[in-house]
C-alpha cells in the first residue's frame, strides 16, 4: 500500500508541483483547499483525476472541519498559510492571528495520526529580516543565524512573527517535524505577483521601447526554480537526519539584483524595453541569500538548473496557458 501524503494549501503553486512530484514518486496524495487565492483550473482538474489523489475543500481555519480528515497520514505539508505582501499589508491583524490558528488546528490533527513519520512546516526567509536590518546579519545566511524581529507597528511583521511563533511551535509540538525556509521559490503556476511571472507578463504584453515598471532593482536574491524545491523537499521529508531540524530551501549562488532578473525575463520574451525603477515595498530587505550547506549536506542536493533555464521554464508554460491560452491563474 502506497504512503499517504496530506497536502494542505494543495492547490496552490508549491502544493501543485509537490503533489505531482510526489505522485511520481509514489505516493498516495490528499489536498485540502479552500480556494482563498488558488484557482481551479486544468493543471489541477488533471491532478485530481488521478486515482491516488482525493481532495477536501475545507478552510483551515476550521477545527472541526480539520477534525474530521483521516488519521491514516504518514506525512503531513502544511502549506496553507496567508502570504504574499498585498495581503500581508493590508490584513496584518488576520495573518498573524489565521496562521497561528491554521498551524495549531494542522498539529492536533497531526498529534491523532496513527503513524506519522513527520509534520513539514514552512517557514520564511522573513525570519531573517530584523537581524539583517539591525544587526550584522551574515550573508549567506545560516540556519542558526539568531533571530531579531522588526519594529512591532509594522504590517510586514505579523508575517514574520506568525512564521517565528510556528517554527516555536513545531519544537513544542512533540512530533516528528522539519522546518524549512524558502527562499524566492518560483516557476509555472504561481500567479503575476512574483517578480519572474510578473515581468515576464509585463514583457510580453510591453512593445519594444516601452518603459516597464520594476520595483527593488537594487536589492538581490538568490532565485530557486520550483524542480529544484521539490527534489529538496521531498529528500527533507524522506531523511532521517532531517528530522527536527530547521532547513533552508532555496539556492544559494548566484545572488543576483531584481534588475538582473527583470532584465533576463525581457531577453526570453524576446522584447527590448526599458527598466523604469519602482520603489521598493516597505520593509523589503536589501539582500537575502540563503546558506544552503546544512541542507545539502543533510539531503545530498544542491539547485541544478540555471536562473536563465529556469525563466526559460517559466516562460514556455505562462506562454502557453496565460499570455496565449485561456487559462486563469492565481492572483
Amino acid at each position: 500500500m502506497n504512503e499517504k501524503v496530506l497536502l494542505t494549501g494543495g492547490a496552490g503553486f508549491i502544493g501543485l508541483h509537490l503533489a505531482n512530484k510526489l505522485l511520481e514518486e509514489g505516493f498516495s496524495i490528499h489536498l485540502v483547499d479552500n480556494f482563498s487565492r488558488a484557482v481551479r483550473d486544468a493543471d489541477l482538474e488533471r491532478l485530481l483525476s488521478h486515482p491516488e489523489v482525493s481532495f477536501s475543500s475545507l478552510d483551515c481555519l476550521d477545527r472541526e472541519a480539520v477534525a474530521t480528515l483521516p488519521i491514516n497520514f504518514d506525512y503531513i505539508f502544511h502549506l496553507a498559510a496567508i502570504i504574499g505582501v498585498v495581503h500581508v499589508m493590508e490584513r496584518p491583524y488576520h495573518v498573524l492571528l489565521d496562521n497561528m490558528q491554521m498551524l495549531g488546528n494542522l498539529i492536533e490533527l497531526a498529534r491523532r495520526q496513527k503513524n506519522l513519520k513527520r509534520f513539514l512546516f514552512p517557514s520564511t526567509s522573513e525570519v531573517y529580516a530584523g537581524t539583517l536590518e539591525y544587526f550584522n546579519l551574515p550573508i549567506p545566511t545560516p540556519e542558526e543565524t539568531p533571530l531579531a524581529v522588526t519594529e512591532l507597528s509594522r504590517p510586514r511583521t505579523s508575517y514574520m512573527l506568525s512564521k517565528i511563533a510556528g517554527e516555536v511551535l513545531c519544537h513544542a509540538s512533540a512530533i516528528p517535524y522539519t522546518i524549512f525556509r524558502p527562499h524566492n521559490v518560483y516557476g509555472p503556476r504561481m500567479g503575476l505577483a512574483h517578480v519572474v511571472p510578473g515581468q515576464l507578463s509585463k514583457a510580453w504584453y510591453a512593445r519594444d521601447g516601452d518603459n516597464v515598471l520594476v520595483p527593488s532593482v537594487n536589492q538581490t536574491r538568490c532565485f530557486c526554480y520550483i524542480d529544484d524545491a521539490l527534489e529538496m523537499l521531498i529528500r527533507m521529508m524522506l531523511e532521517s537526519k532531517c528530522e527536527g531540524q530547521t532547513l533552508n530551501l532555496g539556492t544559494q549562488d548566484p545572488e543576483v539584483k531584481i534588475r538582473e532578473v527583470a532584465q533576463i525575463c525581457h531577453e526570453v520574451v524576446g522584447r527590448k524595453i526599458l527598466i523604469q525603477e519602482e520603489y521598493p515595498p516597505p520593509g523589503s530587505p536589501e539582500r537575502r541569500v540563503p546558506d544552503m550547506s546544512k541542507t545539502t549536506g543533510l539531503t545530498g542536493y544542491t539547485s541544478r538548473i540555471s536562473l536563465y533555464n529556469g525563466i526559460e521554464k517559466t516562460f514556455a508554460w505562462y506562454r502557453e496557458h496565460i499570455f496565449e491560452g485561456s487559462g486563469i491563474t492565481a492572483n
